[in-house]
Formats: C-alpha cells, sequence, structure tokens
C-alpha cells in the first residue's frame, strides 16, 4: 500500500491585537502566514510569523506559553471571539491550523478582563487567580509521605468529582468568555476540589469565604448563570461546581453570623 500524506498547506491572515502597555494605544495589525503546514500548532504558526517580523526587524508578536501541552493554561488567547479558539475542550496549543480554512482571515486578541491587565500584545496579568488560592490558605491535615490508598476513605462519587474539579488549570477563559469577567467557575473548582476531600474540612468554611471575598476584592464580576464559563473550559469543567460552592458559601455565612466560633474552625457540611 502506497501512504497518503494527509498534509497539506493553508495559507491566512492573522489579525492581532499589538499594545505595548496597558498604557499605551493598541490597534489589531494584520499579517500573511502563508505556505503552512495545516497540521502545526496555533502556536507554532505564531512561530514563524514571529520568525519572519524577527528577519524584517519587525517586533515580534508578544503571547505567553509553556507546556504547549494543555497542561498549564498559559497559552490563554482569544480567537475569532472565543477563549482558546474554535475547539471544545483544548487550550490555544492544542488547536491547529487545519482548523482553519485556507484564505481565513483570523482574529487573535488577549483575554479582557478588569482584573487580568495587559502586559504587552497578547499577554495578560493573570496574578489575580494566584491571590485567590493564597487567600484558600493550605490544609492542616498532615501530608507527609504518600499515604496507603486506602488510609483515608473516600466516596468514590467525592473522589471523582474532587478529580474533576482539580482539572482546573487556571488559564482564566472562564473569566474571558463571560460578559461579567466573573472568576466564580475557577474559584468554584478551587473550592470543591478540597471541600470534597476529608483533608480539606477543617478549613472549609474559612476557605470558601475567603477565596469569594479576595475574587470580589479584585474586581471580577458577578455570576449571571449564562454558563459560557464552563462551555469555554479547556478542560470541560462542569457549572454545577458554582452551585455547589454557592451553598458552601451560605451556609458558612450562616455560621458566621450565627456561630462565629463553628465558622472559625471549619466544617461547612
Amino acid at each position: 500500500m502506497v501512504a497518503v500524506n494527509s498534509q497539506k498547506t493553508i495559507s491566512v491572515t492573522i489579525r492581532v491585537w499589538r499594545q505595548a502597555s496597558q498604557n499605551a494605544p493598541g490597534k489589531f495589525v494584520d499579517y500573511p502566514a502563508t505556505n503552512l503546514n495545516s497540521n502545526m500548532s496555533f502556536l507554532e504558526m505564531l512561530d514563524v510569523v514571529n520568525d519572519g517580523l524577527t528577519l524584517k526587524g519587525e517586533e515580534p508578536i508578544a503571547f505567553a506559553h509553556d507546556c504547549r501541552e494543555g497542561i498549564c493554561g498559559t497559552c490563554s488567547l482569544t480567537i475569532n471571539g472565543k477563549p482558546h479558539g474554535p475547539g471544545e475542550g483544548i487550550a490555544t496549543c492544542q488547536t491547529y491550523m487545519r482548523s482553519f480554512k485556507d484564505g481565513d482571515i483570523i482574529v487573535v486578541e488577549p483575554f479582557r478582563a478588569r482584573a487580568f491587565p495587559l502586559v504587552k500584545d497578547l499577554v495578560v496579568d493573570r496574578s489575580a487567580f494566584d491571590k485567590i488560592q493564597q487567600a484558600g490558605g493550605f490544609i492542616t491535615a498532615r501530608t507527609g509521605s504518600a499515604p496507603d490508598a486506602n488510609a483515608i476513605p473516600v466516596p468514590k462519587a467525592d473522589a471523582d468529582l474532587a478529580m474533576d474539579a482539580a482539572a482546573c488549570i487556571g488559564c482564566g477563559a472562564c473569566v474571558a468568555a463571560c460578559k461579567n469577567a466573573s472568576a466564580m467557575l475557577f474559584v468554584a473548582a478551587k473550592v470543591s476540589h478540597l471541600g470534597l476531600l476529608p483533608q480539606g474540612q477543617a478549613e472549609r468554611s474559612q476557605r470558601v469565604l475567603a477565596m469569594v471575598s479576595k475574587m470580589d476584592e479584585l474586581g471580577f464580576g458577578s455570576c449571571t448563570n449564562y454558563y459560557e464559563c464552563s462551555a469555554a473550559c479547556p478542560k470541560l469543567i462542569s457549572h454545577d461546581f458554582i452551585a455547589r460552592m454557592n451553598r458552601d458559601y451560605l451556609k458558612a455565612s450562616f455560621r458566621m453570623t450565627f456561630k462565629p466560633e463553628s465558622a472559625a474552625a471549619g466544617g461547612a457540611s
């Protein structure tokens, strides 16, 4: 049998947001990207365009990336109005040029949110997410060396849900997709991850109160249940976690109001 080469070349125009800094004026600039292998990733395409700009003595397009394996979430871009691009359940680095047609104009811009200030071009500062996680603190349960798998019984349903929540890579697509720039899906995933496990019970009440408070303080918007967040999430994290976090928050708020000593000790059931 003769092997069939499925590779083909395409040429597109990328319309990229260029902005030197947060306070500088910004604009869209068109760049041709020609004779591209359709199997290259979107970030590889940007590398090719940047190589051409560098050879011409022009400023390359600034964009963030790291693992390029859909694990870290650093590659967050808005492509044709959708965070991470046209695919479902994948990050920008897992988006391939075969997702586009020859001759397409592809609009590329950074995530837009007040809490994600622009650094340069397509790079934004998402350290607000780090501050929310830091507000949640640590767990008091000693970990030490790896415990035996059955040392602390965890119902399978809870373990599965905790793993689903832990899949969040903190990329910010949920914020970029939300018309209110809400971080509720991100915070809900981080709260639920520990709230479903025995080790997270001691600080469960104070954790949800602290993380939601920090989210509000940092300028993220409120949730109005349109669920664009879960639709744009590269890890397909369910918006059901938001309802779970809301229940925890209401219980913790009740304890703080009527039983402050109980809330301080954690233990939202």
